[in-house]
């Protein structure tokens, strides 16, 4: 959470115009002119999300994946005494891999694992910002202060479901594909090609969303904390940095 929201903050600074704060240029929908700022800002949190989630996807998501899915897959009887599990906590599993799969072990699926982050954080941030955006301008006594909790919670609830539902296949065939080691002389490419046409030929295409309901159900009451805590906190420290700039703090 840490590496997300902090990336995403600063990719979105990169992205926005030095004077103005927002993208220049002008957008159309549909043959109408839309509101340049608020179609930049749409952009600009649909381009930060998705490089953000990129960025977690590379440093954490996909070794700390890795690890967990071989944990999980394996099986280990408990009334056996004889069968011992080959991985027997996170530390030993991340330690077995590299040493009989190599570094390269670690980041297998990097790819769909960034292609999943990336699109998650890039729906989620876009449909929380204009969420928020929506309900500002609905309620005048909010158009220049922050939302009441229960209603960034709500936000965050909806916008949190939306990230799973956008790219579920994704999050199923990398799940296969970090679950078993890699074939000699088998490419990426190819075990992806195989994994997604067995899946639909075996089990059919309700095979993709294989799990969503519990997915949404972990993934969109985390997003409706996260973002009440990150607007709390964050309006708590802009204000903070206020008092000290304006020469009104004491210690």
């Amino acid at each position: 959470m840490a590496i997300r929201f902090t990336s995403y903050e600063w990719y979105k600074q990169l992205l926005a115009d030095k004077e103005t704060g927002a993208v220049s240029g002008r957008s159309t929908f549909l043959g109408k002119v839309v509101d340049p700022v608020n179609a930049s800002n749409a952009y600009n949190a649909f381009l930060a999300g998705l490089a953000a989630g990129v960025t977690e996807a590379v440093a954490v998501v996909t070794p700390m994946e890795v690890i967990k899915i071989r944990l999980q897959a394996q099986y280990h009887s408990m009334a056996d005494p004889l069968d011992i599990p080959k991985y027997r906590n996170a530390a030993h599993a991340l330690y077995t891999v590299l040493r009989e799969e190599g570094f390269g072990a670690i980041y297998r699926g990097v790819a769909l694992t960034a292609l999943r982050q990336g699109t998650n954080q890039a729906v989620n941030f876009t449909a929380y910002s204009e969420f928020k955006s929506l309900l500002q301008q609905w309620q005048p006594a909010y158009h220049e202060k922050e939302l009441p909790s229960y209603q960034t919670m709500m936000i965050g609830l909806v916008s949190g479901a939306m990230g799973p539902l956008s790219n579920a296949p994704i999050d199923t065939i990398k799940t296969r594909l970090q679950r078993t080691p890699a074939r000699e002389g088998e490419t990426a490419i190819s075990r992806v090609r195989a994994i997604a046409r067995d899946m639909f030929k075996q089990e059919g295409f309700h095979a993709f969303y294989k799990g969503i309901t519990p997915r949404i159900m972990r993934v969109a009451p985390g997003q409706a904390v996260t973002f009440t805590v990150y607007e709390y906190i964050k309006e708590k420290l802009e204000h903070s940095n206020r008092e000290i700039v304006g020469g009104t703090y004491e210690e």
